[in-house]
């Protein structure tokens, strides 16, 4: 390689965002946290927003703090989480803060959308799991309200390309950001504009769809002169935080199903065409943008939010467990194998997760646990027998045969679930890397660069670049 390249990722998440700073030279691949910041959803009297002027701040004060540090950036990508938008007004103004998917104003929305496009109509028209937060509800929802922000907008800005704007001033509509808001024919690859008229929401002010590794433009003028940069490209990477997390997969082929695993869980597969039969709508499979033309067809699952809830019960009756000694009290308790359905509406968000655990296990007539490990057992095994379940399920649409499961995010360096995870499917698990939505996001951008070509291309360099670990099962 003649010239080192400097590659910032902006990794936004709803509780935390970084950046990451990656450099490609002659001496390989390597990568680093420079910037870590909070983030949280701020209400304001009975709504919820995002502060999305606090995450500029911390943009800007990352950008100054490279500069002061000598470092040169070839370019910058953005990924966030799906669903979200900001309203733009004609003259550049931000119409107030985005609105969360947390706020309830989306509360009986979708029946309102079914009266007038029935669930499985739209089902076949965006190949997108039902859930109220899909963007398709919101707008309808602040149609709806008759609200100044939407009302007044020119321009509807999802997550990224709303923070990207900010930092150019140019707009963009990225496609694997923009494929989570239920607006989209996978088919064609662009808005549905007759459904969105037929609901009432002006497809105008939705723009022109881009793939991953356009460039946006160039840092705004003001920008490149405060933090010394100078006009520093963003690049639309895969916008949405999954879609980078699969680009970063080391796979060697395509006969892989992928789970993205932390807090929630989103098992899937990667598949050259959506899947939008009778059958995906029944079951709630979600078709989802990804690089270079693919679709993700995938199935949320609650994750280790079960075992979050879990401690926040434990730690008020003074418990607290490091991650080792949650480590050490499942294996010590590994005989203790009953289970409940993850997603169960009751365990979605219950005052006391451990009670509701024990509640449907004793509806169930299955034996609670006796002890904080046999509760930690009981979600462990409860994960595993769910994505079994879930792989079975893909297997049915998936056009190879499935081999083994790349697990990706922080959850993949959970070995005992992974080693759980290998035995209950009954296939190799390859865990890793951790890092996979901030190294997808610089993978796009080295793409975009001329260093690597294509997906497949990106996960060889990863694949040589970092180290994961597989698991076999138990025979």
């Amino acid at each position: 390689m003649a010239q080192q390249k400097n590659f910032l990722a902006f990794d936004c998440g709803a509780t935390s965002g970084r950046a990451v700073l990656a450099t490609f030279s002659s001496d390989g691949f390597k990568m680093e946290e420079v910037y870590r910041f909070p983030n949280q959803v701020l209400q304001i009297g009975d709504k919820f927003y995002w502060n999305v002027y606090s995450i500029y701040e911390h943009f800007i004060a990352c950008l100054k703090q490279l500069r002061k540090d000598g470092i040169r950036i070839d370019s910058i990508g953005i990924d966030t989480w799906g669903v979200d938008f900001g309203c733009v007004a004609s003259d550049g103004t931000l119409l107030g803060l985005p609105r969360a998917y947390r706020d309830p104003y989306t509360e009986g929305i979708p029946e309102k959308v079914f009266a007038i496009v029935p669930r499985e109509e739209l089902y076949a028209r965006t190949g997108i799991q039902i859930m109220n937060f899909n963007s398709i509800f919101q707008l309808f929802a602040q149609k709806e309200e008759c609200g100044a922000a939407y009302s007044n907008a020119s321009s509807i800005l999802f997550m990224p390309d709303l923070l990207s704007w900010l930092l150019t001033g140019k707009e963009v509509c990225e496609y694997t950001e923009a494929s989570t808001s239920g607006m989209i024919d996978p088919r064609t690859r662009d808005f549905d504009r007759d459904l969105l008229s037929r609901l009432g929401i002006d497809p105008a002010k939705l723009g022109k769809l881009v793939q991953p590794g356009t460039v946006v433009g160039p840092l705004r003028e003001e920008i490149a002169r405060e933090t010394g940069l100078g006009p520093v490209p963003v690049i639309a990477v895969a916008g949405h935080d999954t879609a980078s997390a699969v680009a970063a997969i080391p796979a060697a082929d395509e006969k892989f199903a992928f789970l993205s695993s932390g807090t929630w869980s989103l098992m899937g597969i990667e598949s050259p065409v959506p899947v939008l039969s009778e059958r995906s709508c029944e079951l709630n499979f979600t078709n989802e943008g990804g690089i270079d033309g693919t679709t993700r067809f995938l199935k949320n699952i609650t994750g280790m939010w079960l075992l979050e809830q879990c401690r926040k019960v434990w730690a008020a009756e003074g418990r607290t467990y490091n991650y080792a000694q949650i480590e050490a009290m499942a294996r010590d308790n590994f005989s203790f194998t009953a289970t409940v359905d993850p997603d169960d509406p009751r365990l979605a968000n219950p005052a006391d997760m451990q009670a509701a655990i024990c509640g449907i296990l004793t509806e169930n007539g299955k034996p609670v646990p006796a002890n904080d490990g046999e509760m930690i057992s009981c979600i462990y095994h409860s994960l595993a027998v769910k994505y079994r379940s879930t792989i079975a399920l893909l297997q049915e649409f998936a056009p190879f045969k499935i081999e083994k499961l790349h697990v990706i995010g922080g959850g993949s360096a959970n070995a005992t679930v992974s080693q759980l995870t290998a035995d209950t499917i009954g296939m190799p698990v390859i865990a890793g890397p951790t890092e996979a939505t901030a190294i997808g996001n610089i993978m796009v951008q080295a793409q975009t660069a001329g260093l690597v070509k294509d997906r497949w291309d990106m996960r060889r360099y990863i694949a040589d670049a970092f180290k994961v670990k597989t698991y076999y099962p138990n025979k």
